[in-house]
């Protein structure tokens, strides 16, 4: 064989094997710090990015991130535009997913979706619940029975900002929305830790963020060994970002100085 086809050839092998080893995550292009997020020059970070950096360099893998609108998302992994989803769950847009076969990680970081409201109607009965703010495409789990019967009006929003705005102006009686984002949202942007609160007793979900895949289940394998060999390293990531901060607390999301003076506050107003 001329020394020319043997570097061909040896070109075409290399190629191939990077090529198979080089994936796609489809992530959403949402301020949904500190989870994720994308940066001014339209690049994905966070605690999903410094996660998926994180498999990729123990791993072996290249991974390159495409940003796309939430809607757009799923069709492209079903169409195999990306490789793979995140976030995702079992769960989701089964409607759009029927007929197709898709494949889990492990729960990857565990959340929660519920009400934020004024810390004064922390502990509200629902029947007290008329007006609830919420962005475009979330659905209030626990809540739909009470809105078909008018009994819940909608006041809709483009974004988590505008979203909070309105509750923080009484223009609604509570916010629905995953509450570590909202409560990073109010302590670390509008700097205004616990004007809005989780209300535990009204209705909320709990679930957990998925790596999901069309065609690379065994990719999916290598990632849930990661997250089970690393769990060090992940549950340090969750803490530096504080994905899971106070999940069984009504200050869910909160540095604990703060749950510390707002406690404080809460034990010198009853005291007097």
């Amino acid at each position: 064989m001329k020394p020319s086809h043997v570097c061909s050839l040896f070109a075409l092998v290399c190629s191939t094997a990077v090529s198979a080893e080089s994936y796609v995550i489809g992530v959403e292009k949402l301020a949904f710090a500190p989870h994720y997020s994308i940066d001014a020059q339209g690049q994905y970070q966070g605690f999903a990015r410094e996660l998926f950096d994180l498999f990729a360099q123990t791993s072996g893998v290249e991974l390159s991130y495409k940003v796309l609108p939430v809607e757009q998302l799923l069709p492209a992994l079903l169409d195999g535009q990306v490789d793979l989803k995140y976030p995702d769950s079992e769960t989701w847009a089964q409607a759009q997913k029927a007929g197709k076969t898709l494949s889990y990680s492990q729960g990857v970081v565990e959340y929660v979706d519920g009400m934020l409201v004024a810390p004064q109607r922390q502990g509200q009965p629902i029947e007290q619940i008329k007006r609830l703010a919420m962005v475009n495409g979330w659905t209030p789990w626990g809540y739909q029975e009470r809105i078909a019967a008018g009994q819940i009006e909608l006041a809709y929003s483009d974004d988590l900002r505008q979203m909070i705005r309105q509750a923080l102006r009484k223009d609604t009686d509570g916010a629905y929305f995953n509450v570590v984002v909202a409560t990073h949202y109010l302590d670390s942007i509008r700097a205004r830790p616990g004007a809005l609160v989780f209300d535990a007793k009204l209705p909320h979900t709990r679930g957990s963020f998925h790596l999901s895949t069309v065609k690379h289940s065994a990719l999916l394998k290598r990632f849930d060994r990661f997250l089970s060999e690393r769990q060090g390293e992940v549950a340090a990531l969750k803490n530096k970002y504080r994905v899971e901060a106070n999940l069984d607390s009504e200050y869910m999301g909160l540095e604990q100085w703060k749950v510390d003076f707002l406690e404080r506050q809460k034990a010198k107003a009853i005291s007097e």
